[in-house]
């Protein structure tokens, strides 16, 4: 009996320490995505360093981990046939991913642990904070940055297309994170939350030139809808289109380049879109030379002009650096991403809505995918974020289980 007394108090500390670290952690959220968008791998890093002791694999997580770590063993191997050969330690991408791959899923893992009030207080920091940083950028839309290059003249100035560029960039951040940093809001403050944060990305991306985020406030909604009408359907859906793009990316860009005038389409859109066509015609041509085992970790930077740093498209860029085998893998790990996702249709309102709130984050993820290179530590951190508030939302409307 004692033994128990003291094995329950133990796991009751560290569930409050672990609550304690996620609510520091989603204070920083709001502030990275404004100031150091770049950075946002902190937060999951701050989270999961911390909460190393407490990561416990269950059953249900190990098709995911099995599929994660496959990928990393097997971009480690293709690095000894890339002709791109990193020549410091922090321009090693496999060195990142070894380090980011447990400390990103510890994160997600321990995020089920922490006290539920203190997990509860963590989601209201990390909605609370996005609505604020929403209207943010809601005036940052409607001044041209005013906000943001006052604060750079203070600190670290830089030119004014510069600053506005910075900005851009951080509505990609709140394009992925507001349904669900929305969601983990109360009942009643929810639908106004979810609106300053969707209205801020909205207006700062129309100001600033992004389309992908106002493309996403019409992608997360839709994609919310599916899986609140369908909950077993809907993320099974969703999982089997995530799986067939990773798959047919190629075949895609090869089919509108054959049956379409390609010049013609690259010359209607603009700059940065023509630019980005251009680098995936290349990288298919590429990926076609050597589609099994591709051309190794990052080799997409040594095929300069026609494709600068990557392709700017993660589809292309998975199977050009790894191949078929690491598109299959990617298809695999989105799939189970997202049918885990199902629910029972008789289930709880409560746990539809944050099934529904992950599938629309989720589904922006990979729509911002064709931006920006598959291994920026960044962009996996962000992905990692929208899974520990997904984990945190179902946990905590779920009963307590004493682990």
């Amino acid at each position: 009996m004692s033994a128990s007394l003291t094995q329950r108090a133990e796991s009751r500390r560290l569930a409050v320490y672990l609550g304690w670290v996620l609510i520091v952690a989603m204070a920083t959220v709001p502030l990275l995505a404004w100031l150091l968008p770049r950075d946002f791998w902190i937060a999951p890093t701050l989270v999961g360093l911390l909460g190393l002791p407490a990561v416990r694999l269950r059953e249900q997580d190990r098709p995911a981990a099995i599929i994660l770590f496959a990928a990393l063993i097997w971009a480690a191997v293709s690095t000894l046939w890339s002709p791109y050969h990193p020549t410091k330690p922090g321009e090693s991408t496999i060195l990142k991913l070894a380090f980011e791959l447990p400390l990103y899923g510890a994160a997600v893992l321990v995020a089920r642990r922490a006290d539920p009030a203190l997990a509860r207080r963590a989601l209201q920091v990390a909605a609370w904070g996005c609505a604020i940083y929403g209207l943010v950028l809601l005036a940052e839309g409607l001044t041209q940055g005013a906000l943001y290059k006052a604060l750079r003249e203070v600190w670290s100035p830089m030119r004014r297309d510069i600053a506005e560029a910075k900005i851009g960039h951080s509505t990609y951040v709140m394009g992925v994170l507001w349904p669900i940093a929305a969601v983990g809001g109360s009942r009643a403050a929810r639908p106004w939350l979810a609106l300053a944060m969707a209205a801020g990305a909205g207006a700062a991306a129309l100001a600033f030139g992004d389309d992908a985020p106002v493309l996403a406030l019409i992608v997360a909604p839709l994609a919310a809808l599916l899986v609140w009408r369908w909950p077993t359907g809907g993320p099974r859906l969703l999982a089997g289109v995530a799986a067939v793009l990773f798959l047919t990316m190629p075949a895609i860009v090869w089919a509108v380049r054959h049956f379409f005038d390609y010049g013609a389409l690259e010359a209607a859109v603009p700059q940065t879109d023509a630019m980005r066509m251009g680098y995936w015609s290349h990288a298919i041509d590429w990926i076609r030379l050597r589609p099994l085992q591709g051309w190794g970790l990052d080799a997409s930077r040594s095929f300069a002009p026609g494709i600068k740093l990557h392709p700017h498209n993660q589809p292309l860029q998975v199977w050009m650096e790894l191949g078929v085998v690491g598109a299959v893998l990617a298809a695999s790990f989105w799939g189970i991403a997202f049918a885990g996702l199902a629910q029972p249709r008789q289930g709880r309102l409560q746990t539809r809505l944050v099934a529904a709130a992950a599938a629309a984050s989720a589904s922006v993820y990979i729509l911002f995918g064709v931006n920006f290179g598959v291994w920026q530590e960044w962009w996996l951190g962000l992905g990692a974020l929208v899974a520990v508030l997904t984990v945190l939302n179902f946990q905590t409307r779920e009963p307590l289980k004493v682990e």
